[in-house]
Order: C-alpha cells, then structure tokens, then sequence
C-alpha cells in the first residue's frame, strides 16, 4: 500500500451518530443456500459509499449462535440485523448479511452462527463463511460468553482454529503479511474475573491452537501475532444490567467511530487496499473460489479484481476520450483540412482520460494499476496517432501548395532571382510544416514526423525542378529568339559579300550573341550554359543553312558574279566596246564566284581555337562544320556555270548589235516610204500614244541591256504557247478519232 493510501485510510472520518438518525437498508449478501447476491453494487449506491474509495473499512462477527452478535453489531454500528426473540432460542441469522453503520463509512457483515442445531454437524458453512470473513474483512468481533473462557467446544476454539487454518491458507503465497484485527468481546462479564486474566487465558488457549496447527512448508516457525492482533473488552450483562450495558456499548463504539480515539481498532495496516466501488466484484470471486474449493489466494483475487475494474474503468475512460475525438475526424481524415489547436487539444484530451483513470484506478492493485495504465495510454496513443497521421498528411498538402503558389507569385514578380525566390518558398513552406508537426507531437509517443519531412523535401525538389525546367525552357525561348534575331542579319550581310575571312566574321558574331544571352549568374543556370552554347550554335547552322540553301547560294553566287563580270571598279555598269576582253572578264568573275563554293562548304575554324562546343548523342559538332557536300557543290557550280553563260552570251550580242551600222540610203529611203505614215500616227492621238509607249519602252530595254531576259521570256512564252496549242489539238484529234469509230461501230450493229 502506497503511503498515499495509507494517509488516505488513517484520515476516515464518520458524521455525528446523533445527527444521522436514517435506518440504512441491510442485504443478505449470501442466503443459506450459499448464493452470493447481485443486489450489492445497488445497496452500496444506497450506503453513499460507492465511490468512497478507501475512505471505508469492513467489519464481521461470528460466534456460536444465539450469542447476541446482532444485538451487538446493531448497538455499536446503529444496524438493523434481526436479533432472537427473547422468549425462544432460535437462528435468526441465516447466512451472511451486510449493512452499512450509521454514521460511519463502515460494512457490517452479521455471519451465520455456529454450533446450530438448524446445520448440525455440517461445519461446511462455518469454514466458508469463516474463508469468506477473514478475506474480506479488517477487524472480526469473536463474541463469547465469559463462562466459555476456557472451554474449548463453548469458547469456539474449534471455529478459531479454522480461522488461523484459513489465515495460513490466505498468507501462505504472499510475501508481504496483512494483519486482522480480532476483537475478543467478552460478554456477561460480572467482574468475577479480571479481564486481563481473562485475555490471558483465552490468549494462551489461542496459541496452544496455533502452535498445534499443520503449518504449510516455510511457515513452520510463523508466531501467531505474524499475522493477527488481539484486542479484548468486556460487556455487563445485558438483561441484568441493561443500563450498564447501553453505556459500555457507546463507550465501545466510540473505538470504531473516532479515529482519535488511542484503541481505535481500523488501522490502515489491516485495511485490504479494495475500493469501495470494486468491493462486490471482489467479494464475488472471493466466494466463487470458496464454493468451488479453490485454494484462496488473496493477491491473486486482488489482481483480478483489479483488472476487472481498471478495464471498466479504461473503457469508461476511453468512451469519453473517444468522443471528445469525434468532432476532429471528419474535418482531418475525411476533408484534409488541418485544425491548428489539435495538438493542444489531443493533449488535454488524453490527460483528463488518464487522470479519470487515475483518480479512479490508482486505488487498486498497483501492479496491476500501472499496468493497465500503460495500456489505456497506448490505446489512447493508437487513436491519436490516426489523427496525428491525418494532420501531418494534410500539413505536407499544405506546404507542397503553398510552396506552388508562393513560387509562381514570386516568378512573376520583376527583376526576380530564381535560386533566391525557390530558397524562400522553400524556407517559408518548411517552417510551416515543422510547426504545425511540432506542435503535435505528444510526450510519451514515439511518434515522428522524420520520415515525412523527408518526403516533403524531396517533392519540394520536384517541384522546384520543374519550376527550373519551365523557367529554363521559358530563357531557353527568349534566349533562341534573342539570338536568332542577332544572328539573322549579319549572317546575312556576311555571305552575301563573303571574303575569305568570312567563317571567322560568322563566329564572332555568334560568340557576341551566346554570351549576351546570359544575364542570370552561373548557378542559377548550371549545365544550361553550355546547352545554351550548343542552341545557338545549332541557330547559327539553321540560318546558314537557310542563307546557302541551292537558289539563296546560286542567288548568291550569281549576284557576286554580276558584281565582278557587269560593273567595273568603280561600281559602274560596263558598256561592252568591240576592244574589250569579254573573255577574260568572263573567266576572272566565273573562277572568283566558284572560290565561293568551296568557301561555303565547310565552316573554318583555323582561328577560333578557345571555341569548344560538346558533341552529344543527337548532336555532332564536327559533321555540323560541314555546310555543302562534295555532291551539292558539284550540282551548284554546274548549274551557275549554265547560269553564267547567259550572261557572256548577252555580253557578247551587245557587242554585235552596237557593231552593226544602218547604211544612209536606207534611211533616206525608210523616212520617204513612211512619212505617211508617220503623219497619220501624228494626227491620231491613240497612234501617237501607242508610238510614245513603244518608243519608251523599247529605250528602256536597250538602256538597261535586257533584251536577251526579254528574249528568253519571249521564247519561254511562245514555247508553252505552242505546247498548249499542241496538246489541244491532240485532243482533238483522239476525240474525233473516237467519234469515227463510235459511228462505224453504229453502223456495223
């Protein structure tokens, strides 16, 4: 027994007898056919000590029969045990009956007496009913007459050595001794004897039994006081003194009624450590084990009786704790939302069950006792960790959105870093989710949140690398068109008026263009600078492939051609003279716009040494130095070389026709044959209009050299003409073809 209980039983303290005059209900609790009521929990709640805890003790008589035990038990306890007619001895007691005193937190139990002549000599009785006493109860009143002190069958020696049989039954398996109280009563004492003579001898009998007793194996030096106290008292005779008797039993009462009192008999030492509100389920198994001739362990009915209440009371505890959680489920394990006190409340929660359990359970066996406290707690535990669970999955929901959103506001914000914005979210999303873990993390768990933190931070990667891959892929598009729109126009300019540095004028302009791309720090951007580098090139290769495309390069190539063969050095359109070598102009501009070809067919790099550009799966550098194939340069300096040739053909017809002189005659001759009609074309507006625009447009075409396109669009036109022309009267042809065969088959039916 803790020292707490035992302050807890010491302090018992019982109301004024003369204040409380309500007769309290009395309860066979065992009727003579040895059934053990189920009315006991009820009359406890009528006694107002169910929940009494320790604050009670238990009392029971027994002696030969018609004794006066219950004129005793209701004179000191204020009971209404029935007592025998004065005028014929008979049992009035039959079985055991239990009431409470008045006035007092104390259980009477009036038991059967012995030596019947209802029993006989069945003595079963006697020994259970003494079994069941002596577990149950702290103090047994042993009622005698004086003149069966020092008789063995009169003095109930018999009876008192089935009790100390019993005791040592009771104690035999348990290490720590609890002591009873027996209360010797003496009655019709008339002072013939001294009362300490009297307790003398009845003592002396009471050890020559013990001494005589068959002692289990390790008891076999066991003193009767290991195990039992003695207090002896007197009482006058009730009928010839029945004023002296009334006084010494108030007297008497006082000893179990004041806990001041010097002889108060309910030390805490001989209190069972049973709570009030556990008493009948223990007292039930105690005569369970009696009737079916169990031996009776007294530590053994303590425990289970302990784990009997302490699991109704845990379940008592866990119903209202369960609850209390009721209105937490749905909105974390159903909706996914997050409550923000939940850790306060799951705390509090808990505590006021354990401590309902406490208050409660604590008085029972303390083995036991913490024992099922330690399971109440993990049950407990096992509910809150669902609701620990559910918050902390809806907490990672919360910090992965908000890291989402918190991210792709700050993106979108001017002049923004991108480590920098991913570092705070991150930061701030993290703090968010350890807080609200924190803050539900209960003592007495092994309950983490390690593991879910890890995964937290991993989809905080995903999602910053996504973020990453979009705002990389977002640059990478800026970038590409950035840079597209700094290569376009010089590539451009650069083959159109290619020199033989032209490939290292190209590469410039694309270093320029890669590294003005890169307005963010190296960190941020990592491997994507050197796939920066590889797009632009990539760029750069598109546009040059574009601008030496088969009809951009002959374009190309025939415009250098022009430039070099039709305009002198100065940049002045040459006038073909007879003296002129067309010849060596010729192949001059032909041989430098061929040089042009085997320029254009491979990018050079001779000079640009620190240019280093990886090579990747998809992706070979040195194949993309190669712009034109031995095959398409051959096939572009055939056909430039057809396309030339029309221009020294047209050179040379212009010498001709500037050779050839009109004889004068010929002229005197054409103006006489056509001065009428020259005149007519002068009177007739239309005529001279038309003659105007011939005139003009003739001028035009000698002045700009452009009769020999005018003479190929000329025959092109004729040509396709005179194809249509022939394909229609093919047709013509087959169709009639068909129409004479039709009407020759026509004939023939």
């Amino acid at each position: 027994m803790s020292e707490n209980n035992i302050e807890e039983i010491s302090s018992v303290s019982t109301t004024d007898w003369d204040k409380d005059t309500q007769v309290l209900p009395r309860l066979q609790i065992i009727d003579e056919n040895q059934k053990f009521t189920e009315e006991l929990p009820t009359y406890l709640e009528k006694w107002d000590l169910q929940d009494a805890g320790f604050k009670y003790n238990v009392v029971a008589v027994f002696g030969s029969q018609s004794t006066g035990k219950s004129t005793l038990l209701n004179g000191l306890f204020g009971t209404s045990f029935d007592v025998m007619s004065e005028t014929q001895r008979s049992q009035t007691t039959k079985g055991i009956w239990m009431s409470r005193g008045r006035g007092m937190h104390v259980l009477v139990m009036d038991v059967e007496g012995t030596d019947g002549r209802e029993r006989g000599e069945d003595q079963d009785f006697e020994r259970k009913s003494a079994l069941f006493s002596m577990a149950t109860s702290e103090v047994i009143i042993l009622n005698i007459w004086e003149h069966q002190v020092g008789l063995y069958q009169g003095a109930n020696m018999g009876l008192l050595k089935t009790v100390f049989e019993v005791n040592l039954q009771l104690f035999q398996n348990q290490s720590n001794k609890e002591k009873t109280l027996l209360f010797i009563v003496i009655r019709d004492h008339v002072g013939s004897a001294p009362l300490d003579s009297l307790a003398k001898t009845f003592q002396a009998d009471l050890e020559k039994i013990w001494d005589g007793l068959s002692k289990p194996e390790g008891l076999e030096d066991c003193k009767i006081h290991d195990y039992f106290d003695f207090m002896y008292t007197g009482l006058p005779h009730k009928i010839l003194l029945p004023e002296k008797f009334n006084e010494e039993v108030a007297n008497l009462r006082k000893r179990f009624d004041d806990p001041t009192n010097p002889n108060f008999v309910f030390r805490p030492e001989y209190h069972k450590r049973i709570p009030a509100d556990g008493y009948h389920i223990y007292a039930s198994s105690i005569w369970d084990k009696i009737l079916t001739n169990k031996d009776l362990d007294l530590p053994t009915q303590q425990e289970l009786l302990a784990q009997y209440r302490c699991d109704e009371i845990s379940n008592a505890a866990i119903e209202v704790f369960s609850s209390q959680l009721a209105p937490f489920k749905q909105p974390i394990l159903e909706k996914g939302q997050t409550i923000d006190e939940l850790g306060e409340k799951m705390k509090q929660y808990r505590q006021e069950a354990l401590n309902s359990f406490d208050k409660n359970a604590s008085r029972y066996h303390q083995g036991v006792y913490q024992k099922k406290r330690l399971d109440l707690l993990a049950k407990l535990n096992t509910q809150l960790s669902v609701l620990f669970v559910g918050q902390l999955k809806n907490l990672h929901k919360k910090a992965i959105t908000m890291f989402n959103e918190n991210l792709k506001a700050e993106l979108k914000k001017p002049n923004y870093v991108f480590a920098g914005a991913v570092e705070d979210c991150q930061g701030s999303a993290r703090d968010y989710f350890l807080t609200g873990a924190k803050a539900i993390i209960l003592p007495d768990t092994d309950w983490s949140y390690t593991n879910e933190l890890s995964i937290l931070e991993e989809e905080f990667n995903e999602v910053s690398n996504t973020a990453r891959a979009e705002e990389l892929k977002k640059m990478t598009k800026s970038l590409t068109k950035q840079v597209e729109n700094e290569l376009s126009e010089p590539v451009a300019l650069t083959l159109n008026h290619a020199t033989p540095d032209v490939w290292h004028k190209i590469i410039e302009f694309y270093k320029k263009a890669a590294e003005n791309g890169f307005n963010s720090s190296e960190e941020e951007l990592g491997d994507s600078i050197k796939d920066h580098k590889l797009q632009s090139w990539i760029i750069l290769r598109k546009k040059i492939d574009e601008e030496l495309a088969d009809t951009m390069l002959l374009l190309k190539l025939r415009s250098n051609f022009e430039e070099k063969f039709r305009y002198d050095e100065q940049g002045l359109p040459r006038v073909w003279k007879p003296q002129d070598d067309i010849d060596a102009h010729f192949k001059r501009a032909k041989d430098d716009t061929l040089k042009l070809i085997k320029l254009f067919s491979k990018i050079d790099l001779k000079e640009e040494e620190d240019l280093e550009i990886e090579s990747t799966e998809d992706f070979d550098f040195d194949q993309s130095l190669t712009v034109l194939s031995e095959a398409k340069q051959i096939d572009i300096s055939n056909r430039f070389k057809r396309e030339c040739d029309a221009f020294y053909l047209e050179a040379k017809r212009s010498i001709v026709s500037t050779t050839a002189k009109i004889p004068s005659w010929a002229i005197a001759a054409m103006v006489f044959l056509g001065w009428n009609e020259f005149m007519a074309i002068i009177r007739n507006p239309i005529y001279l209009i038309l003659f105007v625009l011939l005139i003009t447009f003739g001028y035009v075409i000698f002045a700009l050299n452009l009769w020999g396109p005018l003479e190929r669009i000329i025959t092109t036109v004729a040509g396709e003409a005179t194809r249509i022309a022939k394909e229609r009267i093919a047709d013509s042809v087959e169709k009639a073809k068909e129409l004479k065969h039709s009407t020759e088959k026509d004939k023939k039916e």
